[in-house]
């Protein structure tokens, strides 16, 4: 089974990104559109911009969407309703780019065991992405919800299985899994949780302690890849996974642990 791969391509380096991802079939997470100061400006000159330079990447275009301060689900309505409008702005900006699958972060506050926030933050959450798939489904995008400071997958889980609608699935941050998340729960309990909804995964490497966004053979990585992906592989759904590493060269220097489609060079292991 050939991987589907991404490169995560940010605003300084989404040239060499797209040389990357031509060179080796792959395909590309844009991060420009998650920013306020692009939000805000002239966005639309940046669509236009993109639109011409991402007609040179073979593989599939995914999109990541504002994630700074955002708080949904919030028990303030205002609140609420400027993360309403920025996820929607993010939905109307990848069907502009012709973008399938849009990653948002669930914003659950990890450090907050109390059931009551839990139970809380679930009832407020459920309406709150229904709404917002529902929204996804009419501009033909599928969300893909990120676990960050949530300490178990349940907690996105529980919210995806209630709003019950296809246009909002999963996707798993490995890293974040393993530095956010409670140390008595491996990568299989959050890869076997959340595998109903899998999508999408984000892939790099750290140190188990800072949410650092290396190439997976870095020395000081604790991740081990070869067993992450033949567990992936194993479930059998073939979701997309994204190199979200600070460096292109350690992009460049992961792909020898994925089976690549149609490389016009052999990747050396």
């Amino acid at each position: 089974m050939t991987d589907h791969v991404l490169l995560t391509a940010e605003r300084n380096n989404l040239e060499e990104c797209i040389d990357l991802a031509t060179e080796f079939n792959l395909g590309l997470e844009i991060m420009a559109f998650a920013y306020p100061d692009v939000l805000d400006n002239n966005w639309e000159h940046e669509v236009a911009m993109y639109r011409t330079m991402l007609r040179r990447v073979p593989g599939p275009i995914t999109l990541h969407g504002p994630f700074m301060d955002m708080v949904s689900g919030s028990p303030d309505e205002r609140i609420n309703q400027v993360c309403q409008q920025r996820y929607q702005h993010a939905l109307y900006i990848a069907r502009e780019l012709e973008v399938k699958t849009l990653v948002l972060h669930a914003n659950f506050i990890g450090s907050l065991h109390n059931p009551s926030y839990r139970e809380g933050w679930h009832k407020r959450n459920v309406p709150f992405w229904a709404g917002l798939a529902e929204y996804a489904r009419q501009v033909d995008v599928t969300i893909a919800l990120e676990n960050m400071w949530e300490f178990e997958p349940g907690i996105i889980a529980d919210v995806l299985r209630d709003v019950d609608h296809p246009n909002l699935r999963a996707c798993l941050d490995v890293g974040h899994a393993h530095v956010f998340g409670d140390k008595e729960r491996d990568f299989d309990t959050w890869l076997n949780k959340m595998a109903p909804w899998l999508v999408h995964i984000h892939m790099n490497n750290n140190n188990g302690v800072l949410d650092e966004h290396h190439g997976f053979d870095w020395e000081h990585g604790v991740l081990d890849y070869h067993d992450i992906l033949k567990k992936i592989r194993a479930l059998n759904i073939n979701p997309q996974m994204v190199l979200e590493m600070w460096q292109v060269s350690d992009m460049r220097d992961s792909l020898h642990y994925f089976e690549l489609e149609k490389s016009p060079n052999p990747i050396p292991d």
